[in-house]
């Protein structure tokens, strides 16, 4: 799926614009978010209060290194928008049974956007850094 983007092209000295298109992967994608109240130290090596703290965890396979820790995606942040609300959060922790579009919110995040008593919502999401 492709969108169109605005293209701004100076030759000579010459501004030129128009209509071009970008790849789908700039656009927010669907997935679900439920939440997690647990605390301790994160998969990404930091203390963690999920009840309290704003942040996500996300699926085990989003890590690509041995050591979650020193992992690039503990790096990210993961803008989640869900209705006409929205919040941007920092990855702090793995979620083992998520799939790559399940996102375990903390329960103070999930707060945020939703009633805990809705448990799974649809959301839209996108990694921002």
């Amino acid at each position: 799926m492709m969108r169109p983007a605005l293209s701004v092209i100076a030759v000579c000295g010459t501004l030129f614009m128009g209509v071009g298109t970008a790849p789908a992967f700039a656009a927010a994608k669907s997935g679900e978010a439920t939440y997690y109240a647990l605390s301790g130290t994160g998969a990404c090596g930091k203390k963690i209060n999920a009840s309290t703290q704003l942040l996500v965890a996300v699926s085990a396979k989003w890590f690509t290194t041995a050591n979650p820790n020193k992992d690039p995606i503990c790096k990210k942040r993961l803008k989640v928008t869900y209705g006409k609300k929205s919040i941007t959060v920092p990855v702090r922790d793995k979620c083992p049974s998520c799939s790559k579009t399940h996102f375990d919110l903390s329960k103070a995040a999930f707060k945020k956007l939703a009633g805990t008593s809705a448990g799974r919502i649809a959301i839209k999401w996108e990694f921002v850094t």
